[in-house]
């Protein structure tokens, strides 16, 4: 990720090893990353199982927000693109039991990789 990229919050798909190795304490034992992107020090990790939305908070960023969402539970998910002058897009999960989750995808984010990868597990 460069350093553009990341002060602007664009998000850029990391190394699955790296990921793997840093959630290992909380992943299942059958449980593989698929594909993971980083916007600034937040991630979106999605596995073989579930979504894992990573929020770390503050300024030294040692709090962080762990937030599994099953694919089972996703009933529907939309992906808003950037217009011309709209350079964010974003990404809505509805689960039932609970609000809408938005997480906005800065320009230069793999908007339709995202969008596949999500199709691909919910529908499967």
């Amino acid at each position: 990720m460069g350093i553009l990229d990341g002060l602007l919050g664009n998000a850029t798909e990391v190394s699955v090893e790296d990921v793997e190795e840093e959630l290992s304490p909380i992943m299942g034992d059958n449980e593989r990353v698929d594909r993971a992107f980083k916007v600034v020090r937040d991630m979106y990790v999605f596995t073989s199982g579930r979504l894992i939305l990573i929020d770390k908070q503050g300024l030294t960023g040692k709090k962080v927000e762990y937030l599994s969402i099953p694919y089972k539970s996703i009933n529907t998910f939309s992906v808003e693109s950037s217009g011309h002058f709209d350079m964010d897009s974003e990404l809505t999960l509805w689960m039932s039991g609970r609000d809408p989750i938005k997480k906005e995808l800065k320009k230069g984010s793999d908007v339709v990789g995202i969008q596949k990868l999500l199709a691909n597990k919910i529908l499967s």
